[in-house]
């Protein structure tokens, strides 16, 4: 199977992206701008999908999948040490990604776009109290237990932005965001999406 993702540098697709290497799944990437839907070979992102963000995950049989719970979902699916086991485990992995989806990525939308310093600052304090929760259900080094799901790839984006925008992260979630930086994977999407230099420092500016 070889895939194609259409991805941003430091949009949630990053979770994807690390996805994708730690299954080990031959796939194509394309960088996208989100300002202008253009792709880095110039192409139209809207011919992709009408909805106009990322992710983007095209497939061997021509069919897209978007929206960040549903791509990564599938990717649990097709490989299963991705994901959790158990009768409830894909269950619990969709918990935790709604909640991530749905309240955390939601919450930044102040960082992301003009707001002002108040709603900023409400913005950092809801984060906060989220990522509270979340860190309250770690059920060892990961959200799940000794090894990482698709889950704890979209909360690592969660904490990068939280680093990025100054949010107040519960200790336990910091040391999940640095074994996370610490993973080949991880370190291998971020150095080739300009997030780290070679020196696997993190980069001040994203395309």
């Amino acid at each position: 199977m070889n895939v194609k993702l259409y991805y941003s540098p430091l949009a949630c697709s990053l979770a994807d992206h690390i996805a994708l290497l730690e299954a080990g799944m031959p796939f194509e990437r394309v960088s996208v701008n989100l300002k202008t839907k253009q792709t880095a070979s110039g192409g139209d992102f809207n011919d992709v999908t009408r909805k106009g963000y990322v992710p983007a995950l095209v497939l061997d049989s021509g069919e897209v999948l978007t929206e960040n719970i549903a791509v990564l979902d599938w990717l649990a699916t097709e490989y299963p040490a991705l994901g959790v086991p158990g009768n409830l485990g894909r269950t619990r992995v969709l918990e935790a990604l709604a909640f991530i989806s749905t309240e955390v990525h939601r919450s930044f939308k102040p960082m992301w776009h003009a707001s002002s310093e108040t709603q900023k600052a409400q913005a950092r304090a809801t984060i906060s109290k989220l990522l509270d929760i979340l860190s309250g259900d770690l059920a060892g080094d990961y959200l799940f237990g000794a090894t990482p799901s698709v889950a704890d790839f979209y909360l690592f984006v969660m904490l990068l932005w939280a680093e990025r925008f100054d949010v107040s992260v519960p200790a336990p979630l910091v040391a999940l965001r640095q074994r996370m930086a610490n993973r080949p994977a991880v370190q291998q999407a971020m150095r080739h999406e300009g997030l780290i230099t070679a020196n696997d420092r993190q980069a001040s500016t994203v395309a």
